[in-house]
């Protein structure tokens, strides 16, 4: 996938896509120390751009910030405001936005406190994460060797930088053996989540997913799809369950934020229900779809429409 963008938003200005640089020594280049987001914008009905749930991501970006101490000079309304404008001066229409948070070049070491905090945001047309054919007909997964990160060795709550190199392992691995995407455990044997996404299983007209006190990111696409699942009268049920669960369920799909909504058709070479992806999931992928691109009308406080 190349980048397609124009103009990038960096510590309070726009600059050129090439002028948006630094420095080799950049710390968090070197030490994984930094806190992002991934948000989508969709055309809407009626033909306008909104970004979707832009507050609840930008939250989420300033605790990750807050959980790994550091100050970042730009408050919430700032750095909501500059994803917008972003949006609007790269054009209109779908757009994948990344706000980045990450510390500059000065002291090096693991104890450096002094380098300065930089904030970029980043936007750029990004289709399905899992590809168009995985949204339609499902993915094939594979249970990772990589286990999630346990609770108290990494702040599993946080979108940090470093962190994902986990997730990178995992996925890698499965990729190279023909998969499409990694399912990880956590250090107990239960499953956690995705390399990138949250896990949703269906089985006897019951959803199943794992709770967010767990080793999970507590995904906002997670949640939108409680939502709307609750909403429609579906009976969720958070809680822990093993490998062997999914095996059996009737339906499977994982959420994100760049994965969205994405049926799950195989697991470790054993079918998921009828290999194709069930009601259940393809009501919810609708409802999401329908809400994210303006359809019905419910939930107007999801959308922030780009002006």
């Amino acid at each position: 996938m190349g980048l397609e963008t124009d103009k990038i938003w960096f510590d309070g200005e726009f600059v050129d896509y090439a002028d948006a640089t630094v420095h080799v020594l950049t710390h968090t280049l070197h030490y994984g120390l930094g806190a992002f987001e991934g948000i989508r914008c969709y055309r809407q009905q009626d033909g306008r751009s909104a970004v979707f749930r832009l507050g609840e991501h930008i939250r989420r970006l300033l605790e990750t910030c807050h959980i790994t101490t550091m100050d970042v000079p730009f408050d919430r309304q700032e750095i909501e405001k500059a994803c917008l404008e972003t949006i609007s001066i790269n054009g209109s229409g779908d757009f994948y936005l990344r706000p980045l948070v990450f510390m500059g070049h000065g002291e090096m070491g693991l104890g450096a406190t002094s380098n300065d905090v930089h904030v970029a945001i980043i936007a750029w047309p990004w289709g399905a994460y899992l590809g168009d054919e995985g949204l339609q007909r499902g993915i094939r997964a594979k249970i990772s060797s990589f286990s999630r990160h346990h609770v108290n060795s990494a702040m599993v709550k946080g979108k940090i930088n470093g962190q994902y190199v986990n997730s990178i392992l995992a996925k890698r691995e499965v990729m190279t053996a023909g998969y499409d995407e990694a399912i990880m455990l956590d250090t107990e044997g239960y499953v956690s989540e995705a390399s990138g996404e949250n896990i949703f299983i269906v089985r006897d007209g019951k959803i199943y997913t794992t709770p967010e006190g767990s080793s999970i990111l507590s995904g906002i696409t997670r949640d939108t799809l409680l939502t709307l699942a609750r909403e429609r009268g579906y009976e969720v049920v958070e809680q822990r369950f093993t490998r062997d669960f999914i095996y059996v369920a009737d339906e499977i799909f994982m959420t994100g934020t760049a994965a969205e909504v994405t049926p799950v058709r195989e697991v470790d070479d054993r079918t998921i229900g009828t290999g194709e992806p069930g009601p259940m999931t393809k009501a919810l992928q609708n409802a999401y779809f329908d809400t994210v691109k303006g359809k019905t009308g419910d939930h107007p406080e999801w959308l922030t429409i780009v002006e």
